[in-house]
């Protein structure tokens, strides 16, 4: 029990965070003991569920908002980028491109997410404010997110918030608001596909129901947690922590390799 709600709170607090909660459930279970496809897939909605309350007013003013064009403009822009990283995902899950989830691609993944971090907090810092959502930036969103499903240790979140950044939302809480909120529909998918590929491979495995549950509970108290904190961080900060971080964690497991 202690080992599954040591995931969850892993979990919880790092599907968000720009320092890759793949590569920490990952290295964890590296310790602790492997887990099934299954249990990665339901805790990881427990974190899904989170964001989707943090954002449950702004969700609803989009939906209801459809007649008037600036909401309009911005779903379709969510929808496009959805696209793109849906497309582009099931290529690459067809063509079976994907590197092994051992800990040296994870923790060189970490080390350079923290040095472009860097570079992408240097050069947004000598750009005009800008918070408009282009669809040249939809794109690129989409994109970054299927490269984070490729690399183990990249971060879906990372690679969303700075490519949000580097094609021009340079206010970082309107990139984090982008990136969650694509986020959504993005895992919400990837859990659907992957839970009906284990399925029809006969690969779904029985988990221990209450350790499923206490698992899923707390990533979803700790994601919303770790959110709302993330959200009142970056609007008086920049990520460079992340980046610091994320360089550390790498460069250790490195050396305990």
């Amino acid at each position: 029990m202690l080992d599954a709600l040591l995931l969850g709170l892993i979990e919880g607090l790092t599907e968000f965070l720009p320092i890759s909660s793949t590569g920490h459930l990952l290295i964890a279970e590296h310790w602790l003991g492997e887990r099934s496809d299954l249990f990665n897939i339901v805790i990881q909605a427990g974190a899904i569920l989170a964001v989707t309350l943090v954002y449950r007013v702004r969700l609803l003013e989009l939906a209801t908002g459809l007649n008037r064009p600036e909401p309009r403009d911005y779903v379709l822009k969510l929808a496009g980028s959805f696209v793109v990283t849906a497309v582009l995902g099931l290529t690459v899950k067809k063509l079976g491109f994907k590197l092994p989830e051992t800990v040296t691609p994870i923790a060189i993944a970490l080390i350079v997410g923290g040095v472009i971090i860097f570079f992408i907090e240097v050069w947004a810092k000598k750009q005009p404010p800008r918070d408009e959502v282009t669809w040249k930036l939809a794109i690129a969103v989409g994109i970054a997110q299927v490269l984070a499903g490729v690399f183990p240790g990249t971060s879906r979140s990372a690679a969303a918030i700075f490519a949000a950044m580097l094609f021009g939302l340079t206010n970082r809480t309107k990139a984090a608001e982008f990136a969650f909120l694509i986020g959504i529909p993005t895992m919400f998918a990837a859990s659907a596909v992957e839970a009906l590929s284990l399925f029809k491979s006969g690969e779904l495995h029985a988990e221990n129901g209450a350790e499923l549950a206490v698992a899923t509970l707390v990533s979803a108290i700790t994601g919303f947690i770790s959110v709302k904190w993330l959200l009142r961080y970056v609007s008086t900060h920049n990520f460079n922590v992340f980046a610091w971080y994320r360089i550390a964690l790498g460069l250790l497991l490195l050396a305990l390799l």
